[in-house]
């Protein structure tokens, strides 16, 4: 029997973009030859995630899943909205977020890509089922983000939008608030503050969490719109400015839907009497399905009359 490594198994799956237990098994029974293995793979169907790859996947679901004082959400995304009402993809995109909710320390920015190495509960890795989700379906998938959030004691509420079935939809937020307090009055609140998030799309939790670029973007066309005023007036028209900015995107500074009057850090404050103990908003996320991805201009009634040319 051929030697089979793992740097073998890697180049194969770069090829073919195959789950990694079927390259090893094609390269098992094609004695190391990769070239035969991937016509192994191809006769089984099982190369197709690589040819989809290049495609844009801007549908599909955000998946948002609670246990205890943790949350997750991710976001798994499709070609199509059709797909993404698939049985097949809600399983896949609700099994990533329990997978996540596991071990939260896989659902942040930075280690997507660990989340994706992660076992997944019917064998291989997150990343594996994905590809032959990618397989079966035929349409490019993709594990584009995951974030969590937890508090040492409190509640973390959910809020998802357009669901499609529990804890899946088009936007899923998170939101973590610390307290002693009564429980249920911490999760009545939150689930206000998450619908609040999901309406009101704030920025940061509060102006130190800001983006640098994105408060230099905000000083610039501060500047811009009162180019000519002097210098020291200009800058207290910026700091002016920014005041009034922040209290539009940090989320403990804006008016809170369900009631204007008050802000985020008021409703807070005020519900510290029903809940018997002192209450922290400590962090939320936000993630609305495909935000950020460039969809691709297509011009369906040109598509078709260049296929009916074609099959002439």
């Amino acid at each position: 029997m051929a030697n089979i490594t793992a740097a073998m198994v890697k180049d194969l799956r770069e090829k073919t973009g195959a789950g990694m237990m079927d390259c090893k098994t094609a390269l098992n029974e094609t004695g190391g030859d990769i070239e035969a293995a991937v016509d192994w793979l191809r006769k089984k169907g099982l190369s197709k995630a690589a040819k989809k790859s290049g495609r844009v996947a801007a549908e599909g679901l955000v998946a948002v899943a609670v246990s205890g004082t943790k949350g997750v959400a991710v976001e798994v995304n499709s070609e199509t909205d059709f797909v993404a009402r698939n049985d097949q993809f809600q399983s896949l995109a609700s099994t990533i977020a329990k997978v996540a909710i596991a071990n939260p320390s896989l659902a942040t920015g930075e280690d997507v890509e660990a989340l994706k190495n992660a076992a997944y509960p019917s064998g291989g890795t997150v990343q594996e089922a994905i590809a032959n989700a990618i397989a079966t379906v035929g349409e490019n998938m993709t594990l584009r983000r995951a974030a969590s959030v937890s508090v040492a004691q409190g509640v973390v509420s959910s809020y998802v939008h357009n669901v499609v079935t529990e804890g899946l939809g088009r936007i899923g937020v998170l939101v973590a608030l610390e307290s002693t307090g009564n429980a249920e009055v911490l999760s009545t609140l939150g689930r206000q503050i998450a619908m609040h998030v999901a309406a009101a799309n704030p920025l940061a939790l509060d102006a130190s969490g800001m983006a640098a670029d994105t408060v230099e973007r905000e000083k610039a066309i501060l500047a811009e719109k009162n180019a000519g005023k002097p210098a020291h007036v200009l800058e207290k028209i910026i700091e002016s400015g920014l005041k009034t900015y922040f209290k539009e995107v940090c989320l403990l500074d804006q008016a809170f839907i369900h009631d204007p009057s008050k802000s985020i850090t008021q409703v807070l404050k005020e519900a510290e009497g029903k809940a018997g103990a002192p209450v922290a908003l400590k962090g939320f996320v936000r993630y609305a399905l495909g935000e950020g991805i460039e969809k691709a201009e297509s011009d369906f009634a040109a598509e078709v009359a260049a296929a009916a040319g074609g099959n002439s």
